[in-house]
């Protein structure tokens, strides 16, 4: 849980900062008149009494299923070769779904390389080097993918990074691509879906869907919208092989003969066995592929009394 420290020595607040200390300055249970201080620490009792100190309560996130200590993530990035200050942060987009972006103000860009293969690159080029160098010590779910470059990081007056400081982010930052319009009927239709999908306006034929904040759930929904607007079947495996919509394309084309789905008549008798929904249908494969623990949920509850 988080640490908070009581006694005689906590202070009343933080000078002249009424909405940090009222955050931070709580009533203490277990005195008469004492507060307590909140740390914003991480803490765990060891069995030998000692406090083990585990990490800050703001840097401990959840992205995409994975619970992610966001100060690890700044560690390995500030390790990287040409790295001055650095910061990762956790913030939603206009879906509500957390993206981690990094800031970084790099060293001197002149002399990291002294071949000079990457002086006065552009900054989308240096997110390239960084990311490929994070994902040599941290899993793909750690690795940022809005990145922003800046002189330098601002510092409060305590010395801690002012977070308040950082710019905004562009959403269209996601898209690490340059910009490439629909070139075919087939692509149009899918640059329709992802926009709808994934909420954003432009979006090119080599952009990649999961750059651009898809995942696992918005591919399954993919798979259903093309299913109903093209009429085409096609798999959650194929959306995460054909990531773009210029690979989904020539393979939808390629596809669209043999797998056009067949139109039912809502007239015809309800068969006695009803088939699988492809939802269904889509479980049952996964569990022939590789099981499916992921849906398995495993809780106990102990009850006591009449049950109604």
């Amino acid at each position: 849980g988080e640490l908070c420290i009581g006694g005689d020595n906590v202070a009343r607040g933080y000078w002249n900062k009424e909405r940090l200390t009222n955050e931070k300055f709580v009533s203490d249970p277990f005195t008469t008149n004492g507060q307590l201080y909140k740390t914003g620490d991480l803490a765990r009792w060891m069995p030998d009494g000692n406090i083990e100190f585990i990490g800050r309560k703001d840097d401990q996130i959840k992205v995409r299923g994975y619970r992610i200590e966001l100060g690890e993530i700044e560690n390995a990035l500030s390790q990287l070769e040409g790295v001055g200050q650095c910061c990762v942060l956790a913030k939603p987009d206009q879906n509500d779904i957390k993206r981690l972006v990094a800031y970084v103000a790099m060293e001197d860009r002149d002399n990291i390389y002294p071949d000079g293969i990457l002086k006065d690159k552009p900054d989308e080029i240096w997110k390239e080097v960084l990311q490929e160098s994070l994902k040599e010590i941290l899993p793909d779910h750690m690795i940022p993918q809005l990145w922003v470059f800046v002189e330098e990081l601002r510092l409060t007056s305590n010395g801690k990074l002012d977070k308040n400081a950082l710019p905004e982010l562009d959403i269209s930052s996601l898209s690490s691509k340059n910009y490439v319009a629909p070139r075919s009927e087939m692509e149009e239709q899918l640059v329709i879906i992802w926009q709808d999908l994934l909420s954003i306006e432009k979006i090119g034929v080599h952009d990649n869907f999961f750059e651009l904040g898809g995942h696992s759930l918005s591919a399954t929904r993919l798979v259903a919208t093309i299913r109903k607007a093209l009429e085409i079947e096609i798999t959650i495996r194929d959306v995460f092989q054909y990531a773009t919509i210029d690979a989904l394309g020539n393979y939808l084309a390629s596809q669209s003969k043999g797998r056009i789905l067949p139109k039912v008549s809502v007239a015809k008798p309800r068969p006695e066995v009803i088939p699988l929904s492809f939802s269904q249908e889509r479980l049952w494969f996964l569990d022939q592929l590789q099981g499916s623990v992921e849906y398995h949920l495993h809780f106990a509850i102990k009850i006591s009394g009449s049950l109604d």
